[in-house]
């Protein structure tokens, strides 16, 4: 069941995350979509939510009102549904891919001369960190509201959303400085390894929501591709910690 709501009070990118957040924590909610341009939302759910109940989830400043209701029963239009949203899923992920594959490209071009697995992953990880933090801070506070719909430390404690793209420029000019590499290594292991448990969850729960791996400014979608990118860095980190002892 589907039902576009209109959202007064939303002003900026970190209303819209905060809007989305507060939806996405009502029980029986599947998927939010907030259009900031329109001043939308709407709202996937398993059961019928009042539209107080709506109100009463969201901070003060938003209003909540009906626009329109949308129930979608035949097999084929679901099937239909589906399609469109897999194929616009893939052009939402379309920046993503395109950022990995310059990371990989430019580290690659750093080290062909002299190759080694070690360096070549010391600078993607470096590049990575460096690039991703570049967008989360382009929208500092939107960034934080979106990381703490499933960061496990972000949702307790706020504050480690603001500092998170810090700690990632942090990291990144470690990495590629070849600096204080094994702090660099266990500090990478922690903080993505608990990122990396927070959108298992959310993909398990199979709620739609935003990914906040680049900030605001582009708008991507919580996906596999998410759990994978994190994976990758994980899975060097543990290469790099096992050949350094």
């Amino acid at each position: 069941m589907k039902h576009t709501y209109t959202i007064e009070g939303m002003t900026c990118g970190g209303c819209k995350a905060s809007v989305e957040k507060h939806l996405n924590e009502i029980e029986s909610v599947t998927m939010v979509a907030v259009n900031l341009e329109k001043g939308e939302a709407a709202i996937t759910m398993d059961t019928h939510i009042t539209r107080n109940a709506l109100q009463k989830a969201l901070p003060e400043k938003f209003t909540i009102s009906e626009k329109l209701t949308e129930k979608v029963s035949s097999s084929s239009n679901s099937a239909s549904l589906e399609i469109a949203e897999e194929k616009s899923k893939i052009q939402q992920l379309k920046p993503l891919l395109l950022i990995l594959f310059y990371i990989t490209t430019a580290s690659v071009l750093l080290n062909y001369e002299t190759w080694l697995w070690s360096e070549f992953m010391l600078d993607f990880m470096g590049l990575f960190f460096i690039v991703f933090s570049f967008f989360k801070m382009l929208d500092l506070k939107g960034f934080t509201a979106s990381f703490s719909m499933y960061d496990p430390i972000a949702k307790k404690v706020p504050f480690y959303g603001k500092i998170y793209p810090f700690i990632e420029t942090a990291l990144g000019l470690l990495f590629l400085m070849r600096f204080e590499i094994d702090i660099a290594l266990m500090i990478t292991l922690a903080v993505l390894g608990v990122t990396t448990i927070g959108v298992t969850k959310t993909l398990l729960d199979k709620k739609s929501i935003r990914c906040a791996c680049l900030g605001t400014a582009l708008k991507l979608p919580m996906t596999e591709a998410t759990f994978i990118e994190n994976a990758i860095m994980i899975v060097m980190a543990v290469f790099m910690l096992l050949n350094l002892f």
